[in-house]
């Protein structure tokens, strides 16, 4: 093929658009060293990129899949990674909660506040953030 046009890319691709990001993602891979499927020709990268795409060299779903994933922050992990065990802590801090909400006070350092201590913005008879850490 003596020069690639973008019509005779756009036969493969679906838009323009997705032909500029597909053909950049085969130049870059060919620029690091991806073997070639056609012959250079003393052609750029991305006139290389173009020709393999208009001749059905490389495969454009494959490309498109590795775009996406070039692009992508987010890596899947093992199903055994997804479960969270509690750290130190933490049960306590479930143990507290359950009590509190129950109206019923773990030890005496974490007790109802007194109704000397009102603030006005607290609800009586429920223990605030500070009377839980002990502020």
């Amino acid at each position: 093929m003596a020069r690639v046009t973008v019509e005779d890319c756009l036969d493969k691709v679906e838009n323009r658009f997705e032909l500029v990001l597909i053909a950049s993602q085969r130049a870059r891979k060919i620029g690091t060293g991806a073997a070639l499927t056609v012959d250079r020709d003393n052609d750029k990268n991305t006139v290389v990129a173009l020709r393999e795409i208009a001749e059905e060299t490389v495969s454009v779903d494959s490309l498109k899949e590795e775009m996406i994933q070039s692009y992508q922050r987010y890596l899947p992990q093992d199903q055994e990674d997804d479960i969270v065990d509690l750290m130190d802590g933490e049960k306590e801090w479930e143990e507290i909660s359950k009590t509190s909400a129950a109206g019923i006070y773990a030890s005496e350092e974490i007790g109802a506040p007194s109704s000397d201590e009102d603030d006005g913005d607290e609800i009586k008879g429920d223990p605030s953030l500070g009377d839980i850490v002990g502020i």
